[in-house]
């Protein structure tokens, strides 16, 4: 028989780095063997020619200028210097064919304390107004004395032979750092200059065996689940407009089955020329392991993770040489074993906690996601006769279609889903305040769209006098009555001073709050939050579907205009929750235009511009005067003499 590189592996005592990876549905898998290098970052990765493999650890999103517990993980590469290609069913004859013993199993956080946490982060972050949703992870742990190379691939063996719906299955061997799992998403592609997410969210259990229609269609009729999935779509979506000009379109909804659980997806692709590391970096890491907003995501997991995460919630990322220059594939690092040199086996799992979440049922989700790796690699007792039977009966069958799941895009916009192409220019430059929540990227797409030259600044960037002809201040976190906080304070500048200019505004969500509040409003946090809502409301006179994400609103107190600077207020009978304001250049609303679950976003942000850019109520009269404010502030901010002003 001839030797083949794998053969070779198993023979050895200290075999070379190396990986073996069989992607979603192929038939042959790749064994890479090469020399490890660790760098420092993303743009260290070594694209010299050769292909590479990058282990990209949790902590990397500070980066990006997130908050991560720093346990020195290091972002490995594996530079492939050899590279053979087998088919599956070979591979399997050739992997260990006795399972690795694994004792000692326990786990890190207790159930009855990881449900506590549940309850914390649904009051104490969600509750005010910290974000939509937050992943928190907790960890089965236990002990092999099997040496690293050869456990890792045993576990690659029952992988490929017992889960199923895995889009990498794969064993990754380094010098103190082992790992083998069946990842079931993609966190990020570019291939030929086609970048692709897979959002992958909403989790139904079925521990033993398919389940029954009616089973899966409580799943699928589920609001949290729904929402659950929209959310994450929505932050994929923020990423895909940073690397993407033309913005991301989503495909789906799918159903995609596992072994032990089915899970709902969507599919979003666009097209960039940037540098596959660049896409990895800005893109780093998927909601779905983090939470909404990014930024907010990764301080509270700081703050309710007791212990870095390592590679969990990193990804394995494989740069492929081409002509062009390098393609990208990167899963996330979810449903996998790591080994350590001392036989340490740590198995990392986490729940996407909303605020319908039952604590109890997020700890029953933890259990069902460690259940298919802790089966693999021999630490509770695998279900044979359930694991080989194929996949049937109303999961199978939905995997292309179902009622209840191809209802779902009823219920989203239709902009997200079609090509976007840009309006003719207007000659308008438009600044967007990003106020720690990146939906400002979906926003300045869709400005754009509408054919304003749109950009981005953070608001601890942000010039007090901008010479943009529209400054459009974004959503975020937070509690926009809190004084301590450096980016509230900043924001109310900004606002009053752009209001004391004369010169057009827009805001939105947390900036609509600020707004309401200079202009005498009252603010407080609203009984129930509103996160992944879609509500219809009355915009003026105009009915709109949009997407709410937040926790505190203003209220009217019976006024129909704001005590201060008199704008007209469109609140809801009964509550008086305030869902948007508008006057003489200025206008703002609460609901996400930008989401995806507005429906009549993009309709309803082109009139509230072309109001704000018409000098006020949505009336006939022209720019100019409007445009000559800015032009006039940002020449007062540069110190600038001009001659003439206005003041709201």
């Amino acid at each position: 028989m001839t030797m083949t590189l794998l053969s070779t592996l198993l023979a050895a005592s200290e075999p070379p780095p190396f990986a073996v990876i069989r992607r979603e549905r192929e038939a042959a898998l790749d064994v890479l063997v090469g020399e490890v290098v660790d760098v420092a970052h993303l743009a260290d990765i070594p694209l010299d020619g050769a292909e590479v493999l990058a282990l990209v650890p949790f902590r990397q999103v500070r980066e990006r200028g997130f908050d991560a517990l720093d346990d020195g993980a290091p972002l490995r590469c594996l530079v492939v210097r050899e590279c053979e290609t087998l088919p599956v069913d070979v591979a399997i004859d050739l992997l260990p064919g006795h399972p690795v013993v694994v004792g000692d199993l326990a786990v890190d956080v207790p159930d009855a304390e990881y449900a506590a946490t549940v309850r914390r982060v649904i009051a104490d972050e969600i509750g005010r107004g910290e974000g939509a949703n937050f992943v928190i992870r907790r960890e089965f742990t236990g002990t092999t004395a099997t040496p690293p190379a050869r456990t890792v691939l045993g576990w690659l063996r029952a992988l490929l032979e017992h889960e199923r719906g895995a889009f990498w299955t794969f064993a990754v061997h380094t010098p103190g750092l082992s790992a083998a799992g069946a990842t079931p998403e993609r966190h990020v592609s570019q291939v030929g200059g086609l970048v692709s997410m897979n959002p992958i969210s909403g989790t139904f259990r079925h521990l033993d065996g398919p389940p029954d229609a009616d089973a899966l269609e409580a799943f699928l009729g589920d609001v949290k689940e729904r929402e659950e999935l929209v959310m994450v779509v929505d932050e994929e979506l923020k990423m895909m407009s940073a690397v993407c000009p033309d913005g991301g379109r989503i495909r789906g909804p799918f159903l995609k089955r596992m072994s032990r659980l089915t899970h709902t997806e969507y599919l979003l692709e666009g097209r960039s020329s940037l540098d596959p590391r660049e896409v990895l970096r800005r893109t780093m890491f998927a909601p779905t392991v983090t939470g909404s907003p990014m930024g907010n995501a990764c301080t509270v997991i700081a703050r309710h993770e007791a212990t870095p995460r390592g590679y969990y919630a990193g990804v394995l990322a494989r740069f492929t040489p081409t002509a062009a220059g390098y393609d990208l594939d990167a899963p996330i690092l979810i449903r996998t074993a790591y080994l350590d040199g001392s036989g340490t086996v740590r198995v990392p799992v986490g729940a996407t906690l909303v605020r319908h979440s039952d604590p109890d049922g997020e700890v029953a989700e933890t259990h069902a996601k460690a259940a298919g790796v802790l089966t693999a690699i021999g630490a509770i007792p695998r279900q044979d006769a359930t694991a080989a039977t194929p996949p049937s009966g109303p999961v199978a069958e939905a995997s292309a279609s179902h009622p209840l799941l191809d209802a779902r895009n009823a219920r989203l916009a239709a902009f997200w889903s079609t090509p976007q192409p840009a309006a003719a220019p207007r000659g308008v430059r438009a600044l967007v305040v990003d106020a720690g929540d990146d939906f400002t990227t979906m926003l300045a797409h869709q400005l754009r769209h509408l054919g304003l030259d749109a950009r981005i600044v953070p608001w601890h960037e942000a010039p007090t006098a901008a010479e943009e002809e529209l400054v459009v201040f974004g959503p975020g976190p937070g509690d926009p009555r809190d004084a301590a906080d450096p980016r509230m304070v900043r924001l109310h500048e900004l606002i009053a001073a752009r209001l004391g200019q004369g010169a057009p505004l827009l805001a939105v969500c947390l900036s609509h709050q600020v707004l309401a509040r200079l202009s005498g409003l009252a603010i407080a946090p609203l009984a129930t939050p509103q996160q992944g809502m879609q509500r219809t409301i009355d915009v003026f006179g105009a009915p709109a579907a949009v997407g709410y994400y937040n926790t505190f609103s203003a209220f009217d107190a019976g006024h129909r205009a704001t005590p201060r600077r008199g704008l007209e207020i469109a609140a809801e009978p009964g509550t008086g929750v305030v869902h948007a304001l508008r006057g003489r250049g200025v206008a703002s609303v609460q609901g996400h235009l930008e989401s995806v679950l507005s429906i009549d976003g993009l309709a309803t942000l082109e009139r509230l511009v072309d109001g704000v850019l018409h000098d006020g109520v949505l009336d006939d009269h022209g720019a100019g005067e409007a445009v000559g404010r800015a032009r006039q502030a940002g020449a007062q901010g540069r110190g600038v003499t001009a001659t003439a002003g206005g003041a709201a």
